[in-house]
Order: structure tokens, then sequence, then C-alpha cells
């Protein structure tokens, strides 16, 4: 349904490297750049994540679909090394889906 989504990021270098660590174990891989400020993420043989440096960012509400529990888990860990914030351990949301 969605073909591609952009979140605006203040720090392109930090913001890649860091989606660049925390998206492989969601299978996602860097494959597009337009330096100095826009790069995109592919899954699956399709682009469909894009981060570019914008002047105003807003917070941005993103969820990524994993295969397994462990990708979950995988991914929980490597974007807290990889300096993100603890919003909440993985684990069930009902509210979005039963698994």
């Amino acid at each position: 349904m969605i073909e591609h989504v952009t979140i605006p990021v203040r720090s392109y270098e930090r913001a890649k490297a860091f989606y660049k660590a925390a998206l492989a174990p969601l299978g996602y891989k860097n494959n597009m750049e337009f330096s100095p400020d826009a790069a995109g993420f592919m899954e699956s043989g399709h682009t469909s994540f894009w981060i570019a440096v914008e002047e105003t960012v807003e917070p941005t509400h993103v969820a990524f679909r994993a295969e397994t529990r462990k990708a979950v888990e995988d991914f929980y860990k490597v974007a807290l090394e990889a300096g993100g914030k603890d919003n909440g351990a993985p684990g069930l949301r009902s509210d979005y889906s039963p698994d």
C-alpha cells in the first residue's frame, strides 16, 4: 500500500550510521544515496525507507515488520547500541496486532 516513506533528520551522517546498523537485523541495506543529504534503505528488493536532512524535524512514528521474534530482539539491541532511545522494550502490542 505504501510505496516508500521519508523521515526528516538533522544529522545526515549520524542518522545514516544509526539506520544502517539498526535496520540490518530486519534485512534492510543502505542501497541509495544522494549526498550529502538523503539515503534510501532497501528490503526485499525495494527501497522503501528514506532519510533526508530537513530544517524542521518533528517526532515521527515508523514501525518496521520483522519476520521473527529474534529479528525484533536483534533490532532492539542494535538500535540501542547505535544510539537509539528506549521507548519501550520489545513485546506484543495487541492494540496493533495479535502477533
